[in-house]
């Protein structure tokens, strides 16, 4: 290409950019959430939509995909216009599903980019009062007691409470069966009315049933003690040395949504889940804030899908 035509051509692209992302948005925004209503992912997902819409004047729709851990709603967002219009809110089953699934309508790495993360948060370990124990020891004597005869429900085959359910059997040596779930609330539930023995959702989701009394939890999975749960240990501190897991939520682009349009919907979105408001809405689900770069996204998602893979397979969890 001539000197004359190259310097044209970036001057061009130089000042398009900013043009682009001037006029975006400009039509509503759909965000897909590959999850039912009521899980951790949606109630951040409507929590985000509505200061995006005061934000920028256009309405941004939730949209609810449920299904195959999450991988029906993101198979949606890989096929749309990477324009901006369509996202995806999706958890760290999103890095879940391609440690497992041997074919995927997508590719996990190479379909997608991270916008930012919004949120991490501890799983609970989780039982009904029915099944009359108060902690994690007792729960695996009860596994260990009777090999295969109690079950753990998890939002789906590669799901984030799949996913530290698997870490916590694989460690503490359990013979429990998975059941799947559409979603994170159908887990909840069937654990409440006694049809699976525990189940590990998102704090986000069971701090509800835990306040009314009709979830006993057992232990947090993170590092460090839930402030709305302080009296509940962590999975460490209950006697399980070396486990940790921090689940996180975030929001997910096409990967070849320009990227003026990615760093504006970062910058939107990093302010939006530090308003005083968003922060406490966060924290009263017994969340945190947790932004990033786009870049720290991307390389948290790559690092994630190695290590799950690790576990599930050590696990012998496979989905085809």
């Amino acid at each position: 290409m001539p000197r004359i035509k190259l310097f044209a051509w970036m001057l061009a692209a130089t000042i398009a950019a900013p043009v682009v992302a001037a006029q975006y948005p400009e039509r509503p925004i759909r965000i897909i959430v590959p999850f039912t209503a009521g899980s951790g992912t949606d109630l951040l997902a409507r929590l985000i939509g509505p200061h995006l819409t005061l934000a920028w004047g256009q309405q941004v729709i939730v949209d609810n995909r449920g299904g195959a851990g999450g991988t029906l709603g993101t198979a949606i967002v890989a096929a749309a216009t990477p324009d901006g219009h369509t996202l995806l809110m999706n958890s760290s089953a999103f890095a879940g599903a391609a440690s497992i699934y041997s074919k995927l309508p997508f590719d996990t790495i190479k379909d997608f980019t991270g916008v930012s993360l919004v949120a991490g948060n501890p799983l609970v370990l989780s039982v009904a009062p029915s099944l009359g124990i108060k902690t994690m020891k007792e729960l695996i004597a009860l596994a260990h007691k009777n090999p295969g005869k109690y079950t753990f429900g998890s939002a789906g085959v590669g799901s984030g409470s799949h996913y530290g359910s698997e870490l916590f059997r694989f460690m503490a040596k359990m013979d429990t069966v998975h059941v799947p779930y559409r979603g994170t609330p159908e887990s909840i539930l069937d654990t409440v009315a006694g049809r699976i023995t525990y189940t590990t959702p998102p704090i986000l989701a069971v701090l509800p049933l835990v306040r009314e009394g009709r979830i006993i939890p057992l232990a947090v999975s993170t590092r460090q003690r839930a402030p709305l749960l302080p009296d509940v240990p962590t999975v460490e501190e209950a006697g399980l040395p070396g486990y940790e897991y921090d689940g996180w939520f975030g929001v997910i682009a096409p990967v070849k949504t320009p990227r003026p349009l990615v760093d504006k919907l970062n910058k939107e979105i990093r302010r939006i889940i530090y308003l005083p408001d968003a922060q406490e809405r966060i924290g009263a689900l017994g969340g945190r804030p947790r932004s990033s770069t786009p870049e720290e996204f991307n390389q948290l998602i790559r690092t994630e899908v190695e290590t799950r893979a690790r576990i599930f397979s050590a696990a012998g969890v496979k989905a085809h």
